[in-house]
């Protein structure tokens, strides 16, 4: 029997293939450890991004459901039927702090209508004699608006509230004024003489005053223009800012198809058919009685005297006037006013030229002061934080 002893070169050589090929199996299986890790990463990536685009879409992919539709397989869409829908307008936080006399209660029922055919939330105040607030009274109620369900329109005569003085999110502000001297007039003979609902809340509101003082109407010769208050250089200069910083728009009441169209245009999904429903017999038949009565044109020298006492609130308006034109020529409508020297629109039948809104219907339960004050109050004020 032969003893076969292998020598010291045979077993080197064997230790040494045996070492490479150790060597290149532990490469191999560095190299699908790191082919796995990967695909790990890419599968986690493709997961994240179609689950980003889920939320953002407020449901699956487009491309998912084309891949469910041609693989023919039910998904959770088809059990339990789709997502409630996230997505909402922007903006979807809008303030109409409506001043007083200026065609608010025509676009108060416009709202109503509105609100009921596009689903948003209208919460319209019936606080009408507390314009302005104290800090606790503006947070309250910026804290009340805040926690309304969006989308809302919320409508007060209110004066403008900064909410984001008190780290709220500033919702979109619209308004509109009207022409001042136009303004004063219709607040004096609607608290003598109401409206033709004849619901005699004029007679609620002026209990005091005598048959012969109500059907004095030179009294607004004399003693009403003393009454006119005039606000300071500062007021109007911020209410101007406030314009343009933090209103979408303020419109002019003279205009007012116009300011409606701007709405639907910039606000569709609060304003869209306005004009349509505004234009309608319908809706003229729910408020063709408002229209102020016994409305009279004072003398030429009293509206000069006023215009005079009112060129603060006239510098205001013929500002948002500006603004609004052009407002209306960067949406392509043509301005009906071409008057460019602002010449008092009253020396050219003043009463007659404003169509008559719906006037705000207002509790009768108010104080005579402060009716009176609110009235006369200019409306530049409305659009300053007080």
């Amino acid at each position: 029997m032969k003893n076969y002893i292998r020598s010291p070169r045979l077993n080197n050589h064997s230790t040494e293939r045996n070492s490479r090929k150790g060597f290149w199996l532990s490469a191999l299986g560095l190299r699908f450890s790191l082919r796995d890790y990967g695909f790990c990463m890419a599968t986690l990536l493709l997961f994240c991004l179609g689950s980003l685009f889920y939320q953002l879409n407020g449901g699956p992919p487009k491309v998912l459901l084309e891949i469910r539709q041609y693989l023919g397989e039910s998904t959770f869409v088809d059990d339990y039927g789709p997502p409630t829908p996230r997505e909402l307008p922007f903006p979807s936080e809008v303030i109409y702090n409506r001043v007083g006399k200026c065609g608010s209660r025509t676009v108060v029922l416009l709202l109503r209508i509105l609100a009921e055919k596009h689903q948003f939330n209208l919460l319209s105040s019936d606080i009408h004699n507390k314009t302005r607030l104290t800090k606790h009274e503006q947070v309250d109620l910026m804290r009340n608006i805040s926690t309304i369900p969006q989308p809302f329109l919320y409508t007060r005569h209110v004066h403008f509230l900064n909410f984001t003085r008190f780290r709220l999110e500033q919702p979109v502000y619209i308004n509109i004024i009207r022409d001042p001297i136009n303004r004063f007039l219709s607040n004096y003979f609607f608290r003598r003489f109401g409206d033709w609902r004849g619901e005699q809340n004029h007679l609620v509101r002026t209990p005091q005053m005598k048959d012969d003082e109500r059907y004095l109407v030179r009294e607004i010769n004399v003693c009403k223009i003393s009454s006119v208050k005039e606000p300071d250089v500062w007021a109007v200069e911020r209410a101007k800012q406030n314009v343009i910083e933090n209103f979408l728009l303020v419109g002019i009441l003279e205009e007012l198809e116009d300011v409606l169209l701007l709405l639907e245009r910039l606000l569709p999904h609060y304003f869209s058919d306005v004009l349509s429903i505004y234009k309608s017999p319908e809706f003229w038949k729910m408020g063709n009685l408002t229209g102020t009565v016994k409305k009279h044109m004072p003398s030429l020298e009293a509206l000069q005297v006023l215009y005079q006492r009112m060129k603060y609130e006239y510098d205001f308006y013929n500002f948002v006037r500006d603004q609004f034109h052009l407002t209306k020529k960067k949406i392509g409508l043509k301005s009906a006013s071409q008057n460019s020297n602002h010449e008092p629109d009253f020396l050219h039948e003043l009463a007659l030229r404003t169509h008559e809104p719906l006037e705000e219907e207002e509790e009768e339960e108010e104080e005579e002061d402060e009716e009176e004050d609110m009235g006369q109050e200019d409306a530049n004020i409305w659009l300053v934080q007080p």
